[in-house]
């Protein structure tokens, strides 16, 4: 148990339930740096914090930048609770890091098992990241035949990077590729579908969207995605 949760507004209504009459630390959308500097500034005073994030805090979320705003500031950490310590003279903040299920495992298993081979995770958000390189990023991992997760595929300010990367996609894959598309995976708004990499343009992408699309192997049968791992070519299935 924990004195204080932090987080983004819209995760801790997913998990109001469970944090009754705690202490809440909430911001917005682009206030990352300050919830994290008070996540931080709660628990050098003594006060044990929990910085809540969606998915797993390791990808694509908080687990860095609380790292990174440490190294920044000079703050000494320690792994897990342990005694109350001191580095160079500053009191170390114990740091824990609880993992959890992100969406490209959540995604994934209501699809099927389209990540059973290789694959690359990449964010189509360029808000910190140069557009110029999620293009490099792109243009490598299809080349190389990944299957490829998509994070942050759409949003108002950003309706136009899908497109792109669907352009990209489809100069190294079959416009028949199958493309999973979750929306809300394991929240009230789920919803799965499997369109073709050509039909992407026109399927609905949100920004709670995560995209998978397939490798030159990836198939779909019935309902589901999978991508073999290669056993056929090198064991009898008879």
């Amino acid at each position: 148990m924990v004195d204080v949760i932090a987080g983004y507004g819209t995760y801790l209504d997913l998990i109001r339930p469970l944090i009754k009459e705690k202490e809440i630390i909430s911001s917005g959308m682009t206030k990352e740096i300050d919830r994290v500097k008070q996540a931080i500034e709660t628990a050098l005073s003594g006060k044990s914090c929990a910085l809540v994030s969606s998915g797993d805090p390791g990808i694509y979320a908080m687990a860095g930048l609380a790292f990174e705003i440490c190294k920044k500031m000079g703050i000494p950490i320690i792994r897990g609770e342990g005694e109350k310590r001191e580095i160079n003279g500053k009191p170390a903040l114990p740091l824990s890091i609880i993992p959890g299920i992100p969406a490209l495992c959540s995604g994934a298993s209501l699809l099927g098992a389209p990540l059973t081979h290789d694959f690359a995770v990449i964010s189509l958000s360029d808000l910190l990241t140069p557009w110029e390189v999620i293009e490099k990023r792109l243009e490598s991992a299809a080349e190389a035949d990944f299957v490829i997760v998509l994070y942050n595929p759409k949003s108002k300010r950003r309706s136009e990077n899908l497109n792109k990367a669907q352009e990209i996609i489809l100069k190294y894959r079959e416009g028949s590729t199958p493309v999973g598309i979750v929306v809300g995976a394991m929240r009230k708004n789920q919803d799965v579908k499997i369109v073709q990499l050509e039909e992407l343009h026109t399927a609905y992408v949100d920004m709670q969207t995560t995209l998978f699309i397939g490798s030159r192997m990836s198939c779909q049968y019935s309902d589901f995605m999978f991508t073999p791992r290669g056993y056929s070519g090198k064991y009898s299935m008879e």
